[in-house]
């Protein structure tokens, strides 16, 4: 997965670390090898229904970090979110996405 490849839903280009504003944020929950935590840890936003308290673990979809650790790059399990609020996921660099893939 890079830019070039992670389109919105009308196949446009989204923003990456380098763009205004940063968007590169995919929103997951999941742990680096796909699987989620523990029911009690919540890394979705109370399973994708809230949009004011928890965090979720996202991933970056121009696999660029802050630093060079592989965890920073990571499509999947980078960082947790602010918070889930709109307002939250833009301060945390993203835009609220939701990644969809298929097998080709």
């Amino acid at each position: 997965m890079n830019k070039e490849t992670a389109l919105s839903e009308k196949g446009n280009l989204v923003k990456d670390r380098g763009d205004k504003p940063n968007e590169h944020d995919i929103l997951t929950g999941s742990r680096s090898d796909g699987t989620a935590f523990a029911p009690f840890t919540d890394t979705t936003c109370k399973d994708w229904t809230s949009n004011d308290k928890g965090s979720a673990v996202v991933g970056h979809h121009d696999v660029t970090g802050l630093n060079s650790d592989s965890w920073s790059k990571s499509w999947n399990f980078s960082h947790q979110s602010r918070g889930c609020s709109l307002k939250n996921l833009q301060a945390t660099g993203g835009a609220g996405l939701i990644y969809c893939f298929a097998a080709d």
